[in-house]
């Protein structure tokens, strides 16, 4: 896991936020249980993949009506978590491919921060570590923007993203190891600004 002043938890806003894996091994195949299990988990990867708020509906749908389709196609050869997440893959590839995605730059304006209430320093923190993990997923190219999300993000194992992404294992490593570097620039770039401005502040 990425390990840095700002933490990838304090990212805890609703489309953002890790969340505990809820489907173990015995995960049910019935299609109202996995709709129901990984609708949090579906929204925020196209939402981290960059689907634009106008679009997430529709795509979230598509994505749950191929699953309904090929439900029982499914031989539990892999998480369902990770079959999911393929589905969402094709789909966000598709829609790009089709001119019908923009970049998104609605960030968390249009987004509920957590149902708990947090303290207003604690709401703060997190908000921004939110939109600074945004604004690093939006400048990462889609192979590396996907591994990162699987694998620091919803703590998938190298395997289970490779399978995944259907990506040689040795290039998921590979990427993860340089999507890390980057991750960790980003933020020490964020709080070199961050210093700045506080000194900035503090002189005038």
């Amino acid at each position: 896991m990425v390990t840095s002043g700002l933490r990838l938890e304090q990212a805890n806003a609703e489309d953002l936020g890790a969340c505990p894996d809820q489907a173990e091994a015995s995960e049910p195949r019935d299609f109202p249980s996995v709709y129901q299990l990984h609708f949090d988990f579906v929204w925020r990867s196209l939402r981290r993949l960059g689907v634009p708020s106008s679009a997430l509906d529709d795509a979230h749908q598509e994505v749950f009506l191929i699953a309904y389709r090929r439900l029982g196609a499914f031989r539990g050869d892999s998480k369902l978590k990770t079959w999911l997440f393929g589905i969402v893959l094709n789909v966000v590839r598709h829609q790009r491919r089709a001119g019908r995605q923009e970049r998104s730059h609605d960030r968390l304006s249009e987004t509920k921060l957590e149902t708990l209430q947090p303290g207003p320093l604690e709401s703060a923190a997190k908000a921004e570590a939110a939109v600074m993990l945004q604004a690093f997923l939006e400048q990462l190219d889609p192979e590396k923007r996907a591994v990162f999300i699987l694998a620091e993000l919803e703590q998938m194992t190298a395997p289970e993203v490779a399978e995944a992404t259907q990506t040689n294992l040795r290039t998921v490593y590979s990427r993860l190891r340089s999507v890390r570097q980057e991750f960790e620039q980003a933020v020490a770039r964020h709080r070199a600004r961050d210093e700045w401005r506080s000194h900035h502040a503090r002189a005038q």
